[in-house]
């Protein structure tokens, strides 16, 4: 037979099974210019991010952190959705999408326009007290982080994913702002590794798979349980398993279509041909013919 285009076998998956949970990682915000954690083999790019039990007992661990946060939040901030998020957002207005759940904290898919979302690991742009739960904006933090350490701002490092940086300087000095209405620990609202993601986001989620035809992951290889769990779920419930993405992914075994392939050209050669029908008749002056 002859080989068809990724974005072909997307288009006829889709079609077959309309009603979808749509669950995305690192992979789909890389062309906005937000580093991803694994390779094609899933394996990790650089050190491992920060864990949630080392930040909560270790100053120096928070220190380091927020110092390297000076350099690396300013990228997450200013990333803007690429064609990717825009695609999704699309086939969410077409009714394809019941619910994007996405392991991604940079907010990227509401600013494109989807609605139906769940972000299952929280949201790096707000800030939380970990004694108080008072709440503030990660730019007022990163604000005061850089006036009680000017030195700190002058260093320059390559980014790396989450508001991180690969910088590797002697961060005893730095000072680490306090909750501004009871001083305690402050924390980005995300997941960190070694934490447990909120019941009912994962409950949410898992309602929203057990309703949809099936479910596609795009740009994650799952290494992550809070991820690899809806594809273990789908597979229990006897949902098909379809991935966009570059490389290994824990769920390979699992799946009834890897498309092994650029994520942003394969999504909008889909909504593409997927929105052709509707759009053409959206601008036709005669109802009921195509033309």
């Amino acid at each position: 037979m002859p080989r068809t285009e990724p974005h072909t076998d997307l288009v006829e998956f889709i079609r077959t099974h309309p009603r979808l949970l749509v669950l995305t990682g690192a992979g789909i915000s890389t062309d906005s210019g937000i580093p991803d954690y694994r390779d094609q083999q899933g394996e990790w790019k650089r050190k491992q991010p920060v864990q949630h039990p080392d930040f909560m007992r270790c100053e120096h661990t928070r220190k380091r952190y927020w110092g390297r946060s000076l350099i690396g939040w300013p990228v997450m901030r200013d990333a803007h959705p690429n064609p990717a998020h825009q695609a999704l957002a699309r086939l969410e207005q077409l009714g394809h999408i019941d619910l994007l759940v996405t392991q991604n904290v940079d907010g990227l898919h509401q600013r494109a326009g989807s609605r139906k979302v769940v972000d299952l690991h929280g949201r790096s742009d707000q800030i939380v007290c970990m004694s108080c739960n008072y709440r503030s904006s990660r730019d007022e933090s990163h604000q005061r982080s850089a006036e009680l350490n000017p030195d700190y701002t002058r260093y320059r490092a390559a980014t790396a994913p989450d508001g991180d940086a690969d910088l590797e300087v002697d961060f005893s000095g730095f000072h680490v702002p306090g909750c501004a209405q009871c001083g305690g620990i402050l924390k980005p609202d995300v997941v960190f590794f070694g934490d447990n993601v909120p019941r009912l986001r994962v409950t949410e989620s898992l309602d929203a798979l057990q309703n949809a035809d099936a479910l596609l992951v795009i740009g994650s290889s799952l290494m992550v349980y809070s991820g690899f769990r809806f594809c273990r779920r789908a597979n229990e419930w006897n949902k098909p398993i379809a991935a966009l993405t570059l490389g290994k992914t824990r769920a390979d075994e699992l799946l009834s279509l890897k498309l092994n392939a650029p994520i942003t050209p394969v999504l909008q050669a889909a909504l593409k041909e997927l929105a052709a029908p509707l759009d053409g008749y959206l601008l036709n002056p005669n109802p009921g013919k195509f033309p």
